[in-house]
Order: structure tokens, then sequence, then C-alpha cells
């Protein structure tokens, strides 16, 4: 297995500028109300990638060939159309990240679609109603097929075609790689991954590059958009010798500025930085272990005037709701290596921990029932204010994620304070309880579940129904 430090050491920088391209479109569509369809094409297939400038061509499977997937941009208030086409030999769908979505465009297998067989094709078709960072990902077998590289970047801005050369994004991942460079794949469903901190790679990529050269402005401020693609580890980064940044923006939501010298994302987190002088910016480095890796380097783009950044908004889509009638829900997640589950219902039948784990793969449980599409956690009407009280009753921290909506929660990933945040997926640390607070305004099935995939996978999810 090629260790972190054997990473650092045998990886190199690109040797050219680095920037993630955006997947072209097919054209604009006027419709009715003056608004155009925005048009593009994704294929799933299996593709060979090089990671590194003097690596091995690692097969992975990926949309369009590209590591991470094409960059999909839109303007707010733009109907977004992707035609899909599955190219793999299993079933998949495309889960649009954060996106306040129509249901039937959520890309959750067996409940919001049928999943898209082996040659087949789905036109995914909605509007984008928030700018902001989010990202799509496959959403069928999700603990095998992001694993392998089936994810990619969905920007969305104001009023600009495209993004500022100010605005960085920076998909980040890490890969589990055998000796050979290639996908470990004997320990895809490792029941030891499932119930302990889900899948945790060897090998850092950024732009599915291994310590790529970037891109950035001379001087001025600069917008950093980072995005954690990875299966199940929590990451961290740094800029320079703890160079201070303010965060403006979490999972796509403005927030009021607030500083940060360490960003730390879990798994499907997103978060917006600015950097006041971009001419100080040098490294990116990735700081969740004893062991800190150069992730990226920063090269100031030559004989160039870079136009300066816009000021962005600092208002939140929507202010935390009055709880004086909210609904309760509790949610008590237990489960996991060194927990206190012993059995768990699954489908209708108490069954023990060793029996579920051995035998279904299962480890994991909401309120002592083995989490799926089959297990609604709530029953809600359209408006209703919602307070999730979870509870996680485990020994390994999960990022909760809520299809169709963001949540207010007293977020503790900032430090010791609480701070009140807006986001889609929270992450929670052993034994905490939190609230997550959301006004239902979005009818349909919609999931919620811990985006360490391995840990969905094994039983921690279940179905929010709003009508």
């Amino acid at each position: 297995m090629i260790t972190r430090r054997q990473f650092i050491e045998s990886s190199l920088a690109a040797s050219a500028v680095f920037s993630l391209t955006a997947l072209p479109f097919a054209g604009h569509e006027a419709r009715a109300d003056g608004h155009a369809i925005r048009r593009y094409a994704l294929d799933a297939k299996p593709s060979s990638h090089q990671f590194a400038k003097d690596g091995s061509p690692t097969d992975l499977w990926l949309y369009n060939g590209e590591c991470p997937g094409p960059m999909i941009t839109a303007k707010k208030g733009e109907m977004l159309e992707v035609i899909f086409t599955n190219h793999l030999d299993q079933p998949t769908t495309l889960h649009w990240h954060g996106i306040r979505n129509i249901n039937a465009m959520d890309g959750v297998p067996d409940l919001t679609q049928a999943a898209v067989e082996p040659g087949e094709s789905f036109t995914y078709r909605f509007p984008v109603l928030d700018a902001g960072t989010f990202w799509y990902h496959a959403h069928n077998m999700a603990w095998e097929q992001v694993a392998r590289g089936l994810y990619g970047a969905l920007i969305v801005t104001e009023d600009e075609e495209a993004l500022n050369p100010r605005d960085v994004v920076i998909v980040a991942d890490d890969w589990r790689l055998d000796q050979s460079d290639q996908i470990d794949t004997e320990s895809l469903g490792s029941l030891h991954d499932w119930s302990h901190g889900g899948r945790l790679g060897n090998y850092l990529t950024i732009n599915g590059q291994s310590r790529p050269a970037m891109a950035r402005p001379g001087a001025g401020t600069m917008r950093l958009r980072l995005i954690n693609a990875s299966n199940a580890r929590v990451l961290s980064f740094q800029l320079n010798n703890r160079q201070p940044v303010q965060v403006i923006a979490l999972d796509a939501v403005p927030c009021s500025p607030f500083a940060q010298d360490t960003i730390t994302l879990a798994p499907a987190q997103r978060v917006d930085v600015l950097i006041q002088d971009a001419s100080r910016l040098d490294q990116l480095i990735e700081v969740s272990t004893s062991q800190p890796i150069d992730a990226a380097y920063f090269m100031a783009e030559s004989n160039q005037t870079v136009p300066p950044l816009k000021p962005t908004m600092a208002e939140p889509w929507y202010s935390m709701p009055a709880l004086d009638a909210a609904k309760v829900i509790d949610i008590h997640m237990q489960g996991g290596a060194m927990g206190n589950l012993s059995s768990a219902v699954f489908e209708g039948e108490e069954r023990g921990l060793r029996d579920l784990a051995q035998n279904e793969g299962k480890l994991w449980a909401f309120n002592g029932q083995v989490g799926g599409y089959d297990l609604t956690l709530a029953e809600l009407s359209l408006g209703d204010v919602v307070v999730l009280k979870v509870w996680n009753d485990s020994r390994w921290q999960h990022g909760m994620h809520l299809h169709g909506h963001h949540f207010w929660v007293a977020s503790k990933e900032f430090g010791d304070a609480p701070k009140p945040v807006l986001r889609d997926t929270y992450l929670m640390e052993p034994g905490e309880k939190a609230d997550l607070i959301f006004i239902a305004d979005n009818p349909g099935l919609w999931l919620f579940h811990c985006h360490m995939l391995e840990h969905h996978a094994a039983g921690m999810g279940g179905v929010i129904a709003i009508s």
C-alpha cells in the first residue's frame, strides 16, 4: 500500500499550471418565461487516468473520461438539462448534491427514480434556484462508484457566464490504491471499513492530480471553492503557514464572513473562502493527520490582467424559522464498531448485530431500525417547521446530509463556541447531539443519511416524506 509519506516523497508537482475547465454546453433554448435551458451531456464509462506526471495510468470509472468529471456551470434561474448515458456494467444514477431540487430529479434509485441500467440514458432537467458551490456524484452503490471516480463540480453563478479567473474550484479526494497504482478493489465492501470510519484512502488528489501547480492572480482578492469528494475521510486544509482566510459560504449558502486558519470538510461538504491578497498564496496543505501533505501549489499567471472579484452576498437563503409550532423528530444513531447496538430491526425482524453484519452487511441503525429507503423517519406537511433532534450515539464521526433542503444548525465545526449556520451536510462528532432545523418547503421523498458512504450502505439512512 502507498503510505502518505511515500506519497509525499514520490509525487511531483505538475509541470504546467493546472486549472479545472468547464464542460462545454450545447446551447440555450429560450423558454416562455424568458429563462434559458442550459444543456449538457454526461457519459459514465470505464476510463484510464494518470494522477501524477511520472505515475502509472489508473483504471477508473469517470464522467466523459475526466477526473474529476467535467465542471458544469450554470447561472441562477436557468433550467439545467443533462442527458446522462450509462456505459458501465452496473446500474447508476446522478445526484445533484446541495441543489434544492425537484424530487423526481434528485437521483436516488428506488426512491425518486429507477436506476439507469447499462446502455440506457436518462435526462435530468431542473431549475437552479440558488447560486453557489455544488457537486454531482453517482448515487447507486455510491460506496464503490464514487470510490472509482464518478463525481464532478457544479457551480451556479449569480450572473456570470463563466467563473472569474479569481474564482478557483478545488475538488479534493483520497483514493485507496494498491501497489500497482490501481483502485484497491479487494477492499471494496470491507466490513471493517463499514463498521469503522468508512473507506479511507492512501493517495490524495486535487482536481484529479497529485500536487498540481494551480494558477492564481498576481495580487488582489481571490475565492477558493473547496469540495470534499472523498468516500469517508474528513479533510482539513491550511494555506501556507496557517494563513487565515475568510469563510464566505458553507455548502453553497452565503454566510457572514468569519476568519479560519484551518478549513475542515466532511465528505460532501463545501466551503468557499476569500483570500485578501492572492500574492501571499503559495501552498495548499492537507493537515488531517500527523503527516501534513503538500496538496497543491499556486503560481501567478503571467502577462494577464485579471478583473476584480465581484462582491459576494453575505445573507443566507432564509432565516432561522420560529420554533413555536415546530415538529420534532428524534433520530437516535447507533451502531458500528465499539458501539452500544446489540440488535436492530431489519425487514420487520429483530436480529442481532453480528447476524446483521455477517449476513446482510448492516451495522448501523436509526431509532433501533436498520436504515434504508423503506424506513420513513417522518411524514410532514408542506410548510412545516421541523427539528431533527439527532444524537450520534456512536464512536465515529458522521457527516449527516439532507436531500432537497438546507437546515440551520448550531455548528461545533469551527471551534468551541457554537456558530449558527445554514448547510446541507453537518459533521457530527461521537456523542454529539444536534438540532437540524429546516422548513419542509419542497415536496417529495427526501433521503437523510450519513455521507460517509459506507455508513449509508450499512444502514445509516432513512426517508423524510413531505406532502
